[in-house]
């Protein structure tokens, strides 16, 4: 691939971008200390400085792809930075937070639409978060007259690809007729199990995949049954039909590299097998371990590994392009499985800062153990809520003049969310010592 040479004035926006991501890059490596929001929105106006002046340079033209060169590829990564540290900082409302969102929301949209096989409820949780990023976004836009819109008019860009991709999706599951609804969910349902399959840790076994294409080949065998012969013939017919032939290519693929994965897929297939096995024990622990910059590293390793993808395929450089190694299905397979871990911490993210997480942590444990003793009836007595009552009080003493800083002083965000949880524990905290004390006092 030719490189695209760097106008001359462009040069200084290019050494001034690569200092501020490798400054973000610094904060994003140091464990030992929260980052400031000061220090991230100062990065952010010296980024949005440096678009300015790239929209100067290009006559305002500035995400046009005919311009795209170094400068693009380096200003997105410290966009993607900049967008999690946002997040980090408890700042999820305002629009440089939702880049990040955006950037993974339109890869795993590429996903599904390659492969082809996807489901309402999977559709409709990605419908939902592209509302809110839109909200967020166009209230922003309201409320901004002379703020410089370039920052936005990119989210705006990357948001509508999104909404056109979804809504392209979403078309072709609403063009099934109720006839062969049931079919198509059985279609995608074994297409689910046999993703399972294919990612097992442990591996697989063309044994594990020999009832898989016997049940495609029941479904074959009745397809003049369950396509009716009637005119025009039922919306969808189409798409059941591309969906057997994927499934019964991937079996087939699947089983081929049981016995022997293409050498050139199998670094790609160990290492997203590895980076997906990471990302699963961050989904199980993120609310006590991650931080949203920890996110950008895995980011960047997907999308290295899919720009070795040619018109769809992943191809071995020493063979011909008419050549197509044996362990498609496998990558795409874990790459989708990469993408729905990411997409899933990032919308699960609350906006509260790092400073304070740990806080909002301990209070939505001891919540979730109020609420299961209210489940399973009051205690027997008073002594058991002792626990509950100690750790609240700890907590509640952090707090100066009614609010939680941090270890310098400044006031995190989150504190309205903290301050709500803790008032919940001790609600639910007091209800329970009402019902132990009338429960005494009938004895």
């Amino acid at each position: 691939m030719s490189v695209v040479p760097i106008p001359l004035e462009e040069a200084p926006i290019l050494e001034k971008l690569i200092s501020i991501r490798h400054r973000l890059s610094a904060l994003k490596k140091d464990r030992d200390s929260y980052p400031k929001a000061d220090v991230i929105i100062s990065l952010y106006q010296e980024t949005e400085q440096q678009v300015e002046l790239l929209a100067t340079s290009r006559e305002g033209d500035v995400w046009s792809s005919k311009n795209r060169n170094r400068v693009n590829d380096v200003l997105d990564d410290a966009m993607s930075l900049l967008s999690l540290f946002f997040m980090s900082i408890g700042r999820n409302r305002e629009y440089p937070a939702v880049y990040a969102q955006l950037v993974t929301v339109e890869r795993y949209l590429e996903q599904l639409s390659q492969m082809g096989i996807y489901t309402d409820r999977i559709l409709v949780e990605i419908e939902e978060r592209l509302t809110d990023i839109g909200t967020i976004i166009y209230e922003e836009r309201d409320q901004v007259d002379d703020h410089p819109t370039y920052m936005l008019d990119l989210l705006k860009k990357k948001y509508n690809k999104s909404k056109d991709a979804l809504d392209s999706l979403l078309s072709t599951i609403r063009m099934v007729s109720p006839e062969l609804k049931p079919l198509q969910d059985d279609l995608v349902k074994l297409r689910r199990q046999l993703a399972l399959v294919a990612q097992r840790p442990s591996g697989f076994k063309a044994s594990d995949i020999y009832p898989f294409q016997e049940k495609l080949r029941k479904i074959d065998n009745l397809k003049s049954d369950l396509f009716p012969k009637s005119d025009p013939a039922p919306k969808g017919q189409e798409l059941i039909v591309g969906l057997l032939e994927q499934l019964y290519e991937e079996t087939h693929d699947l089983i081929c590299i049981t016995d022997n994965i293409s050498d050139s897929l199998k670094p790609i297939a160990d290492r997203l097998k590895e980076i997906k096995g990471q990302l699963e024990r961050l989904a199980l622990t993120h609310r006590w371990t991650l931080r949203e910059t920890d996110l950008y590293t895995f980011q960047l390793q997907l999308q290295e590994i899919e720009k070795l993808r040619q018109n769809g395929k992943f191809r071995d450089p020493k063979a011909s392009q008419e050549d197509v190694p044996d362990g498609q299905a496998l990558i795409n397979f874990l790459l989708r499985g990469c993408y729905r871990l990411i997409t899933k911490m990032l919308s699960e993210n609350v906006p509260v800062s790092e400073a304070i997480m740990p806080i909002h942590n301990q209070l939505s444990t001891v919540r979730r153990c109020l609420l299961e003793v209210i489940k399973w009836g009051k205690p027997d007595s008073a002594r058991d809520l002792y626990p509950y009552q100690l750790k609240l009080a700890s907590i509640d003493n952090l707090r100066q003049n009614g609010i939680f800083y941090d270890e310098e002083g400044n006031i995190p965000e989150g504190q309205a969310i903290c301050i709500a949880l803790l008032n919940e524990c001790y609600d639910m905290l007091h209800d329970l010592m009402a019902a132990v004390d009338d429960g005494e006092k009938t004895t």
